[in-house]
């Protein structure tokens, strides 16, 4: 049918050019927060694309959901625009039948969304959380850069190595200033490498000598040793309730029903609803005011969304405190906005007017006169 079709046509090229817009933007982004990441150690600066990729995965319901609510009011507008609107009403065509062709082109996006949504984004949020995590329990001995003094993670010891070795576990000409217990301990070494023993990380120290002077004034202790080894970095592996709440699988968030559990399931869940929502809302707000300009109409769409989004975000943390049911907050956001969004759509299709409510409501003082 001409009528499905050419606006599907038009709104895959929209959408298409919306998409990699966005994209491209939020790449941008997320690269300078990722290096900023890196630059203060937060992240493997070896893995900076990495963590990129997984964090643009995570967004992409975001981004597919804003791709699609623009294009289907550029699209809408610009028929608005042209005064094709006006030939497809005058052929019978009313605006609540352009439901059915934009839900036709939607449905795959919005099955992507739900995807996206319900696995993507834990999975995304997992791996990124397993690379931070994996270099934040990298060794001190990794952390040093050779000829350069450098805190460890607990600030608690500095290091000075040569690290001329082929690998990144052994170092040669160790210095190490540390605070325990009151004391001041100095250790220098020929050598030293780093080996696992259980589920905890040692440095192994070899041909060295250890001074120790308390912070109030006191005798000075000094030994030598041919090995010693002290426990640097963390332990081998974390507890899996330490996982953080984005990070867990949709699956587990229903297993397991806790306050914050519920907050985040019911920010997944509401994207996909509020995909849908989008969908009925770019249909009514799409219009052109040749007063405005071309522009204006779009703005007050992406304010709807930024709306609708920051309201979505707010319930999260509105449930996940405890503060409001997941269930009443949902159907009170997305139930509120899809009635709100239908009974708009029925206004502009079946053209209805506040002058019929005036015109009722002074009828009797008319009759009177």
């Amino acid at each position: 049918m001409l009528f499905h079709s050419s606006i599907r046509k038009e709104l895959s090229r929209s959408f298409g050019a919306t998409l990699v817009v966005l994209i491209t933007i939020v790449m941008t982004m997320m690269l300078i927060r990722t290096l900023g990441l890196a630059a203060r150690g937060a992240v493997n600066p070896s893995e900076v694309f990495l963590v990129m990729t997984y964090t643009v995965l995570g967004y992409m319901p975001t981004i597919l959901s804003l791709s699609l609510f623009v294009s289907i009011v550029g699209t809408l507008s610009r028929m608005y625009r042209d005064s094709e609107m006006v030939i497809w009403f005058s052929s019978g065509r009313g605006l609540a039948n352009f439901a059915p062709p934009l839900f036709r082109f939607a449905w795959p996006i919005l099955l992507l969304i739900a995807v996206f949504a319900l696995v993507g984004w834990p999975w995304a949020n997992s791996q990124t959380q397993g690379m931070r995590d994996q270099y934040q329990r990298r060794s001190d001995i990794e952390r040093v850069s050779p000829g350069e003094f450098r805190e460890s993670a607990g600030r608690l010891r500095v290091f000075f190595i040569d690290k001329d070795a082929p690998d990144s576990a052994t170092a040669s000409n160790v210095f190490i200033s540390s605070l325990e217990r009151n004391l001041q301990i100095i250790t220098s070494a020929q050598s030293g490498r780093i080996e696992d023993i259980g589920e905890a990380r040692y440095l192994m120290l070899s041909n060295g000598q250890r001074l120790e002077r308390p912070l109030t004034p006191g005798e000075l202790k000094i030994s030598e040793f041919r090995s010693y080894g002290a426990k640097v970095g963390g332990d081998l592996d974390t507890s899996n309730g330490a996982a953080p709440v984005r990070a867990k699988t949709t699956l587990t968030l229903l297993r397991e029903p806790s306050v914050a559990n519920r907050g985040e399931l019911a920010w997944r869940i509401g994207m996909v609803l509020a995909a849908i929502n989008f969908v009925v809302l770019a249909l009514t707000v799409s219009s052109a005011n040749p007063r405005v300009g071309r522009s204006g109409n779009l703005l007050f769409a992406l304010c709807a969304f930024v709306l609708y989004y920051n309201l979505l975000n707010l319930g999260q943390n509105w449930v996940g405190m405890g503060r409001y049911g997941m269930g009443g907050f949902m159907l009170a956001l997305h139930g509120g906005a899809l009635a709100l969004g239908l009974a708009w759509l029925a206004k502009r299709h079946f053209n209805w007017s506040w002058r019929l409510f005036a015109v009722r409501r002074r009828s009797p003082e008319s009759s009177s006169t």
